[in-house]
């Protein structure tokens, strides 16, 4: 199930941006006095009470300006309201409460959203001010005082926002199939192979990029296994996202890659690999999600002797981030291949669920490390203890050595060729974290 998504909304310079940074505990957000400095919406992933959610910081919102910046940055707030499972109102106790917030309460009220106010600035620890009550008259319910500077408020807030999240069960067929993301930039033919892969008109397919604007699931059942379709909007660079409707559509494919199983990343084989491709398959690699590179409109490319591996080649080299992909071939307006795709994303699932007893991965690992010897510093040599499985989806391995400074990321990627060597493990990325023994 994807992430729930929280908006910060409010006027101008209320401190939504401080908030923002004080809750992911990074300078994402500028700070700044100057109104407006939050031009476009900011999100990240957070968490609370061992819930993980997406949060947007938005541009303020100015409900009567002729001030086009302004007017832009109440479309992108008004798009984030769209997006949002629960809206957080911010509003600031300095100023206390302005006509501004009240014709932002109506705007709230019509969207059918959960709203959470909160009052910024309230820094003084003690008793409350009085002026606080009269946030109240927005008619939106209980208002919780915060300090996003001082850290003050933080732990009510959130728990009131976390009482709207949506509820974190799947449905029984979700959980049975294989939650596919079609992820690409614009024009990739997501669409098209979504269709091709339903059998079924769902998406609306068009040569003008950015059409999709939203996910849309489409569950398949055939002779390779159940299949969640979750067909997303293109993702482009933030410099290129220039329509508010686009930038709402890169929130949701985010999210679609965070809800996904297996990321079918697709590439255009007329375009070839652009560096925006590389930057869509690093979400999913970063994420730790089962990926295929699928090479799409194979058909209309012109072939001659070594064309298909030259572009392989291409590919190899421009995503040597992630060389357990498995790279596809295929045609969505033709069908070519598509079936095949089904049984590659059987597959690449299968591996990124596997799971090794501990005693097969500590024979493994002692026949790396007897084949090429440890790291040492100084004199000293990394010794790895042992080792043990800890997850799945992706398979997570905790190392136990004497030293972590000793490990070189090089013999780490050593390790994790032989682990892929002996047990496979294709289509997924491997996660090592290493722990010190403790000497009793």
């Amino acid at each position: 199930m994807s992430k729930p998504v929280v908006a910060i909304i409010g006027r101008p310079n209320v401190g939504k941006s401080s908030f923002f940074n004080a809750l992911i505990g990074e300078r994402v957000s500028i700070v700044d006095d100057t109104p407006g400095v939050t031009r476009d919406r900011i999100y990240s992933a957070a968490a609370w009470r061992d819930r993980e959610f997406l949060i947007i910081d938005t541009g303020g919102i100015e409900p009567e300006t002729d001030d086009v910046i302004l007017r832009s940055m109440r479309a992108q707030a008004q798009i984030a309201i769209d997006t949002a499972d629960v809206i957080l109102f911010m509003c600031d106790l300095k100023t206390g409460l302005t006509a501004a917030d009240h014709d932002i309460a109506i705007m709230l009220r019509k969207s059918k959203r959960p709203v959470v106010v909160c009052v910024n600035k309230v820094d003084k620890v003690g008793s409350l001010p009085a002026e606080l009550y009269e946030f109240y008259n927005l008619g939106l319910g209980d208002v919780y005082p915060i300090s996003a500077s001082h850290r003050l408020g933080i732990g009510e807030l959130l728990d009131a926002l976390y009482e709207h999240f949506p509820e974190q069960a799947d449905s029984a067929s979700d959980e049975d199939s294989i939650r596919v993301a079609l992820i690409g930039k614009p024009n990739a033919g997501k669409s098209s192979l979504s269709n091709k892969m339903t059998g079924e008109e769902r998406s609306i397919v068009s040569d003008i990029p950015g059409t999709t604007r939203d996910a849309i699931d489409s569950v398949v059942e055939n002779p390779h296994g159940i299949f969640t379709i979750i067909d997303t909007a293109g993702l482009r660079k933030k410099g290129r996202i220039d329509d508010s409707i686009e930038k709402y559509s890169m929130i949701r494919s985010l999210a679609a890659i965070e809800r996904a199983n297996v990321c079918v990343i697709l590439i255009d084989a007329v375009e070839g690999v652009t560096e925006q491709d590389t930057k869509v398959a690093g979400y999913a690699h970063n994420a730790g999600k089962a990926c295929i590179l699928a090479v799409n409109k194979w058909d209309l490319v012109d072939k001659a002797t070594g064309t298909l591996e030259k572009m392989e080649r291409e590919i190899r080299e421009r995503f040597s981030f992630m060389s357990y992909a498995p790279v596809i071939f295929l045609s969505a307006k033709t069908g070519q291949r598509v079936d095949k795709l089904f049984a590659l994303i059987s597959h690449v699932h299968e591996q990124a669920g596997r799971r090794l007893s501990t005693g097969m991965l500590n024979d493994i690992l002692g026949e790396a490390t007897a084949m090429v010897p440890t790291p040492q510093d100084k004199g000293k040599h990394l010794k790895i203890y042992y080792g043990t499985q800890v997850a799945v989806y992706p398979p997570q391995f905790v190392l136990f050595v004497n030293d972590k400074e000793l490990m070189h990321f090089s013999y780490e990627r050593y390790l994790e060729n032989q682990f892929r060597k002996n047990f496979g493990f294709e289509g997924t990325p491997l996660r090592f974290y290493l722990r010190e023994k403790v000497k009793e």
